[in-house]
């Protein structure tokens, strides 16, 4: 096989395995990664987070709003489900819990 051959076959297998990572459906997407897109995306800084991932899996994350109106948020978190989306008033907090994941981000809903 000539340099040339070998070229052209490494270009079209290289086209053909980026057709085949583009067409992966959603689904096969990390559950984070689709909710994220699906939602407002990531909450202002008005929202305060105070996030610890605990060493053995799991996380806190407590959050207050400071925003001077009512937000609806969802913690997003790697490895677990994530939260719903919940409704924060204003000057008021929210923690949400889990035994196992990583914390990802805050986003509005």
């Amino acid at each position: 096989m000539t340099a040339i051959r070998q070229r052209a076959a490494l270009v079209t297998a290289a086209f053909v395995m980026a057709g085949a990572a583009a067409a992966t459906p959603t689904a096969y997407a990390s559950p984070s990664a689709v909710t994220a897109r699906a939602t407002g995306g990531t909450a202002p800084a008005c929202i305060e987070r105070n996030v610890y991932n605990h060493q053995e899996g799991g996380m806190d994350a407590y959050l207050r709003n400071f925003c001077g109106k009512t937000m609806r948020v969802k913690v997003i978190v790697d490895y677990w489900w994530d939260s719903g989306c919940h409704t924060m008033k204003n000057h008021t907090g929210w923690l949400y819990s889990t035994p196992g994941g990583r914390y990802r981000t805050t986003v509005v809903c």
